[in-house]
């Protein structure tokens, strides 16, 4: 069984693009989306993306809607905490083949990461 994890030096994620996120507004707050659209930089990149180290400037401090955590997965989606595994794994796999591709080595990586 494949199991999520992140893969360091990814980024897609920090791909936030409001245009590839149409229903924002239905999982977000106010005022998360508010500190959402305000991250959106160049290109929809993150502000807080460092595009050399392909790292989180503040990852340790990031935002609730960047986590992948249980407790938030239910909060914004209503994934049930036994889902939330499968959920994520399907979610990374569109976020990173719709900004790298599904040939990518972004998606290799993650594909080898996870298991699969």
């Amino acid at each position: 069984m494949a199991t999520w994890q992140c893969v360091k030096q990814c980024g897609a994620c920090c791909n936030l693009d409001p245009a590839d996120r149409p229903d924002l507004d239905e999982y977000l707050s106010p005022p998360e989306l508010e500190l959402y659209l305000s991250m959106v930089g160049e290109g929809g990149w993150c502000v807080n993306f460092d595009h050399t180290t392909r790292e989180c400037r503040i990852y340790s401090d990031r935002p609730r809607f960047c986590r992948v955590e249980s407790k938030v997965f239910q909060d914004m989606y209503g994934v049930e905490p036994e889902e939330v595994n499968d959920f994520a794994i399907d979610c990374c796999r569109q976020q990173i083949e719709g900004v790298y591709g599904d040939r990518s080595l972004e998606i290799l990586r993650f594909d080898k990461a996870i298991g699969l």
